[in-house]
């Protein structure tokens, strides 16, 4: 059959519209079409299920469909993730990401199953959550200078607990004993749980995780806080000073946010960004976050997706030239 030269542009525009443009506006209609599934690659409980539970929790009425967290903990979260990145890109798994499995963990496994920067997509950035060092109230200190300078007087004598090899509470503490120059021994606990009732009988001396973790346990006594390891001080703890006025330039602050399987499309990625964004600019959202130690950070996929790039090759330097490993 002979095709005129207006019926081969009219099949050509017909062609264009089933191109990228239509059907990522073709899955955003669809979707969702099924469960949502936001997976947390930790344990119930700890910081990174406490976010993904507040924003399913908002996201799932405007979504029309349930929106299910799933923990698989385990390996510093690196088989959830892998899991995650092999998923189907069609917007129904999504994952609540966190520093250590999509900054720390490129330099701390040799043969890691997935890249972040490649295997996945930023979606939206949630909130960062300073960490709190904190000490057994039988140390004999009150400022970090003094835990310092305690610890230096007792090399290889005091340990430090932690949520386990790799994680957040390991690294952080593994980078200021580097910059200070301390020798201190990790314990490694399963989960960060564990590792402050560890600090709270006194097992360990030593922890620097989330505020939510030990603040409320600062606050009965049974913990001493001395710092903060923000550049600057928190509303939420206004009397405990930057790490960084003892130890210049020491900042490790946890950030959180949800990332997706490469190749999801732009619609699905835009419309959860908006969505996220709009409940983390909620001032209910806000106070409710504040009061667990975070702090909302709204942002770009764009923003986040940088932030991830930056964050892998500052821990990189880092990791590095503390010489951090963990057990394989």
């Amino acid at each position: 059959m002979r095709m005129t030269r207006r019926g081969m542009i009219g099949g050509a525009a017909a062609i264009l519209a089933t191109g990228p443009t239509a059907m990522g506006a073709q899955a955003q209609a669809a979707w969702p079409s099924q469960t949502v599934k936001l997976i947390v690659p930790f344990p119930p409980g700890g910081s990174t299920d406490l976010l993904a539970r507040v924003i399913g929790q908002k996201i799932e009425p405007l979504l029309g469909k349930p929106v299910v967290i799933e923990n698989r903990p385990g390996a510093g979260g690196v088989p959830a993730a892998t899991a995650v990145a092999r998923s189907d890109p069609d917007g129904h798994t999504l994952m609540m990401g966190h520093i250590g499995t999509l900054a720390f963990n490129p330099s701390l496994y040799p043969n890691l199953g997935y890249d972040p920067t490649k295997d996945f997509i930023a979606i939206a950035r949630v909130a960062a959550v300073p960490n709190i060092l904190v000490v057994h109230p039988s140390l004999p200190v009150r400022t970090t200078a003094e835990l310092i300078a305690h610890i230096k007087a007792h090399p290889g004598k005091l340990n430090y607990g932690s949520g386990g090899n790799g994680s957040n509470a390991h690294i952080s503490m593994a980078y200021f004993a580097h910059a200070a120059g301390l020798d201190l021994v990790h314990v490694p606990y399963r989960g960060t749980a564990p590792a402050v009732n560890d600090l709270v009988g006194n097992h360990v001396q030593v922890v620097m995780t989330g505020g939510p973790a030990v603040l409320p346990l600062a606050a009965g006594g049974q913990l001493r806080a001395l710092a903060v390891s923000s550049k600057s001080r928190v509303d939420y703890a206004a009397d405990l000073p930057p790490i960084a006025e003892t130890v210049p330039g020491f900042e490790s602050v946890q950030w959180y946010g949800i990332v997706a399987p490469a190749k999801t499309p732009s619609s699905i990625v835009q419309r959860l960004n908006q969505l996220v964004n709009a409940q983390l600019s909620a001032p209910e959202v806000v106070e409710n976050l504040r009061k667990d130690g975070a702090i909302a950070a709204p942002g770009t996929p764009e923003e986040f997706a940088a932030q991830i790039a930056s964050e892998i090759e500052t821990w990189r330097k880092i990791i590095q030239a503390a010489n951090i490993r963990i057990a394989q």
